[in-house]
């Protein structure tokens, strides 16, 4: 394997863990509003809910201080020594950087991020996190 083909495969990885990062925070919100609803304990495990906190405070912090996602920046460098122009790859990672990556203005992104992070702490709020083990709670037998 070439350099070049190393450092691309390195940044296509990077882009599926920062993919991995994005769905753990829109799927981690949308799993503990709808498994609150559905019954699922689990949801409400605190070091799951405490790493989803943790995740969209990271975003909401990294947007309204101008600071660009490390994992972002990783990616470019990667892309870089590869040869290749930032966010330029194989297929399949041109594809995952069309859902990632879109163009707004930075403002747009904060405000975005933020309200999200907001509903974030709500459903903190509304369905608080539990210590313990998560198991689905039976109705008691009659």
């Amino acid at each position: 394997m070439s350099a070049a083909a190393f450092y691309q495969l390195l940044a296509d990885t990077v882009l599926f863990a920062h993919l991995g990062i994005v769905i753990f925070i829109v799927g981690g919100f949308a799993l503990v509003v709808a498994g609150n609803f559905l019954g699922w304990r689990w949801v409400n495990n605190l070091c799951f809910r405490v790493a989803h906190l943790a995740a969209i405070a990271t975003v909401v912090a990294e947007s309204w201080l101008g600071v660009d996602c490390p994992l972002t920046t990783w990616e470019s460098w990667l892309r870089m020594k590869a040869g290749a122009a930032p966010y330029a790859g194989s297929f399949v990672a041109h594809w995952i950087q069309q859902i990632l990556f879109f163009e707004a203005p930075a403002w747009v992104f904060a405000v975005l991020y933020t309200a999200f992070g907001l509903g974030v702490i709500a459903a903190w709020w509304i369905f608080p996190p539990r210590r313990g083990r998560a198991t689905r709670q039976r109705p008691p037998k009659e």
